[in-house]
């Protein structure tokens, strides 16, 4: 069965697309824990990020890493936290969220509420730091 993550990438479910190559895809969480909070996922579904091969995890890695340098000169933070949970969609992905401080990745912290237009925004603002990295 085909996660959500998966009918992302096919198109079949829309989303806010950052980037994508041949082995990953990367869109903004639509229950963001800050603005600019996005999901990094490879293309071929694993359920598990650690089950990934050698090379196609350390290759998401480096892959976050540009996007990563993208969101921090589009959405004023600190740094950039990465949380790994795995427990909300069986399919392998990373969370690049924007912070200030640690508390910022507490997952009992509400989740964001962003309108179309913030969405559209955010998105614009990351694909266009990306561009220039």
């Amino acid at each position: 069965m085909s996660t959500i993550f998966s009918k992302i990438i096919k198109g079949e479910i829309p989303c806010y697309k950052i980037a994508e190559n041949d082995n990953f895809f990367a869109f903004l969480d639509i229950r963001p824990m800050a603005k600019g909070h996005v999901l990094v996922i490879p293309k071929h579904e694993t359920d598990y990020l650690f089950d990934l091969d050698d090379q196609i995890l350390s290759q998401m890695i480096v892959y976050s890493k540009k996007i990563a340098k993208a969101i921090q000169k589009a959405v004023p933070c600190k740094r950039i936290g990465l949380m790994v949970i795995g427990m909300e969609v069986p399919h392998a992905h990373i969370h690049l969220i924007p912070i200030n401080a640690e508390k910022d990745m507490n997952l009992s912290n509400p989740r964001l509420k962003l309108s179309e237009d913030e969405f559209q925004q955010i998105t614009k603002d990351i694909t266009s730091e990306l561009e220039n990295i």
